[in-house]
């Protein structure tokens, strides 16, 4: 299996981005006109969140969120494989790296939007990034993992208390650090907050970590181009830290500076994952 997920990784390495994301648009259309798990949950979730929508509106945009998803397949090897300098001239346009030049910590808030794994390898080029991360359970896949993300000067903290202990190191060593929020870690570290009008348990480190440093907090995000035109790398800070000083009250904030980007290109989110899954039963 490890064989075989390299072999891909490295064909998908070896194309032209535009070719790569022709190829991960099939394979998206592929998950959309079969009766694939990636369309049901992506179905579900687009249901939830956008009610507004009619049948035909949801479609629409089931149909466009596989088609991402099949890119984000195939330009895993595009990312992983080929060096940091090479991601980054595929990075057409930048906003906001002068909101880097702070005395304060800064914590990256990158949702799983667009490319994201491009996001802290661009940076790190310039300076040190540690991303926290949730370990694989099969250990060959999890290796294969680990050698193709933590390189130079990207660093990987396993999400647990040792991680913890690493991202605070690197806060201290004025690193940046890079923490992706938006997925169901378990009762434990997490709280119940609204994401897109239902409740979603949501990580509550980031808050935290923003509170006990006092850090700067920047939504960072990589929107995709259209025809492998490449992407757009972008860093905005924002307030996510309550004046009411409550964990769920900072971590509601949080959720909704990332609804709010996903609403500007819906189709780029993440939505085959099952992100409700503590309160919605995906099966049904």
């Amino acid at each position: 299996m490890r064989l075989m997920i390299k072999f891909i990784l490295t064909f998908f390495s070896i194309l032209p981005l535009r070719l790569n994301h022709l190829i991960g648009s099939l394979i998206g259309h592929y998950l959309y006109f079969t009766k694939s798990d990636s369309k049901e949950v992506v179905s579900k979730n687009i249901e939830i969140c956008f009610p507004q929508l009619d049948k035909y509106e949801q479609q629409i945009l089931i149909k466009k969120s596989l088609i991402e998803t099949g890119k984000g397949l195939s330009e895993s090897g595009f990312v992983w494989l080929r060096s940091f300098d090479d991601n980054a001239k595929h990075v057409t346009k930048t906003t906001g790296l002068e909101h880097l030049n702070s005395p304060d910590p800064i914590i990256l808030l990158v949702p799983h939007f667009g490319c994201w794994e491009i996001t802290g390898r661009v940076l790190s080029i310039d300076t040190p990034v540690t991303f926290l991360y949730k370990p694989l359970r099969k250990a060959s896949q999890e290796a294969l993992l680990i050698k193709n993300r933590q390189k130079q000067s990207l660093s990987m903290a396993t999400a647990d208390k040792k991680g913890v202990i690493k991202l605070q190191r690197a806060i201290k060593n004025k690193e940046l650090i890079g923490i992706l929020p938006d997925q169901d870690p378990g009762e434990e570290g997490s709280v119940l907050a609204p994401f897109f009008g239902t409740n979603a348990r949501s990580m509550t480190l980031l808050v935290k970590l923003a509170r006990k440093n006092n850090a700067k907090v920047l939504l960072t995000w990589a929107f995709r181009l259209p025809k492998g035109k490449g992407y757009e790398l972008n860093l905005q800070p924002v307030d996510i830290l309550s004046e009411q000083g409550s964990i769920e009250a900072d971590v509601a904030l949080m959720n909704q500076v990332i609804e709010d980007l996903v609403k500007t290109q819906p189709e780029q989110y993440l939505w085959n994952y099952k992100r409700f899954k503590s309160v919605v039963d995906y099966s049904s």
